[in-house]
């Protein structure tokens, strides 16, 4: 019996591997612009960590996570976000006290949620956000929607939006709950039973109930940006207005909730707007989360901060008829025909390795031909061909794949002249 990838989960192959360099890459260029700096914490954790940090009221906690206990008798989580883990790791290893504030941080790397797989959504996902705890300014929450459209905007996306929506304070927040318990509470039996558990948990997760976004309800429900107190109102129109300062379109949707406890303050999510890009059209979501260091056992410390899926990128630009180039191409391929020639080969690659260049032969003992046709496709930059008549005279003919143009030269030749050859091949590419 055959044994299979697990229901939710893909194998990325080597010919795809080229994109996610490609895309970790541009992620990582662009957070040393913004200067926020790698963190990389376990990937699993207590349980406890995200029932307290994300909430134990949410899909997540309740339906999503996979947990087990080990032979410790101790209940581990494999992490389905990466906030939690982080703020965890900001609380543990006191970053609160280091001189340069606020921090900034970012992550990426697989995440595990039980979910229906669909287009652009698995079990096992990877995931980039990034954190800044340790400024309440709402110019840095303007700063870190900034960095999550520079990520799309650099990948080559057009067809993306922003929308953002305040949730407010705490005082907000109990203003516009109590509304909602009065709005839906003489007609919660019409809701699903996961919306009537909520009704007295968190009834703003109702709002963001995927099977009942139908009911008229729902376009009736009490608008957060209604509850939001002379504060809230007043942060809510900063973080505006450094959006504006910033360049950055956006769309107020006071519906946006967020599906996570922690949030408070900015919402925000980023939209696909390309066609045929399916129903669920959010690339990337985030927000703000005052209080939820103090609740994992730190001092008062607000964050913002978003993720985003890197599989939904991919689909995005697919459905913009974009993608990455493949960068990873050959520098050398090296033809040997027969055994003498195998051996100098083989020390010949080991050489031209040493001095930075990729560099590959044959080890199927295939004909010349066959070798020939290896290079082609592995988009070989050059290829020698070495026989008995090489070996003698100690050179080869250094070929041009792309124009076809030969060159003989020594092997020592060669081996000196790697970076001028690199070089060579970038200017007639240009």
């Amino acid at each position: 019996m055959s044994i299979n990838v697990p229901r939710g989960t893909k194998d990325i192959l080597p010919e795809e591997m080229f994109k996610w360099h490609a895309l970790e890459e541009l992620v990582r260029d662009t957070c040393r612009l913004y200067q926020y700096k790698e963190i990389r914490t376990p990937i699993f954790e207590h349980t406890e960590l995200f029932t307290r940090g994300v909430g134990d009221t949410t899909d997540i906690v309740q339906k999503e996570m996979y947990t087990f206990t080990d032979r410790g008798d101790r209940s581990l989580t494999l992490r389905p976000e990466g906030t939690a883990s982080v703020v965890r790791s900001y609380v543990e290893n006191k970053l609160f006290g280091l001189p340069n504030q606020p921090i900034k941080l970012y992550y990426m790397g697989p995440m595990f949620r039980y979910e229906r797989q669909q287009a652009g959504r698995y079990r096992q996902f990877v995931q980039f956000g990034i954190e800044a705890i340790g400024s309440k300014d709402p110019a840095i929450d303007a700063e870190v929607m900034a960095l999550a459209m520079k990520v799309y905007e650099k990948a080559g996306l057009k067809k993306v939006k922003l929308v953002i929506n305040s949730l407010g304070d705490t005082e907000s927040r109990q203003a516009h709950r109590d509304a909602l318990i009065a709005h839906f509470e003489p007609h919660i039996q019409e809701f699903c039973s996961d919306c009537q558990n909520r009704l007295e948990k968190n009834p703003l997760r109702i709002l963001d109930c995927k099977r009942d976004r139908e009911n008229p309800l729902m376009t009736t429900a009490p608008k957060l940006p209604d509850y939001l107190n002379e504060e809230s109102a007043a942060y809510f129109e900063k973080v505006k207005h450094y959006l504006e300062v910033l360049k950055i379109g956006y769309e107020v949707d006071p519906n946006l909730v967020r599906g996570l406890d922690y949030y408070n303050h900015t919402a925000f999510e980023i939209m696909s707007e390309g066609e045929g890009f399916g129903s669920i059209t959010t690339l990337a979501g985030g927000g703000r989360y005052n209080g939820l260091v103090e609740d994992l056992g730190g001092p008062e410390a607000p964050g913002i901060g978003f993720a985003m899926s890197m599989e939904r990128l991919f689909l995005a630009l697919e459905a913009e008829g974009k993608s990455f180039d493949n960068q990873e191409s050959l520098d050398m391929y090296v033809v040997s025909m027969g055994d003498s020639a195998k051996d100098k080969a083989l020390s010949f690659v080991s050489e031209l390795r040493e001095h930075n260049m990729s560099v590959e032969m044959d080890f199927l003992d295939r004909k010349v031909k066959a070798q020939m046709k290896s290079a082609d496709r592995l988009h070989a930059k050059y290829v020698v061909v070495i026989g008995d008549t090489e070996l003698e005279t100690g050179k080869v003919a250094l070929k041009n794949l792309s124009t076809g143009a030969q060159k003989e030269m020594a092997f020592e030749e060669i081996v000196e002249n790697v970076e001028q050859l690199k070089l060579s091949w970038q200017e007639e590419l240009a």
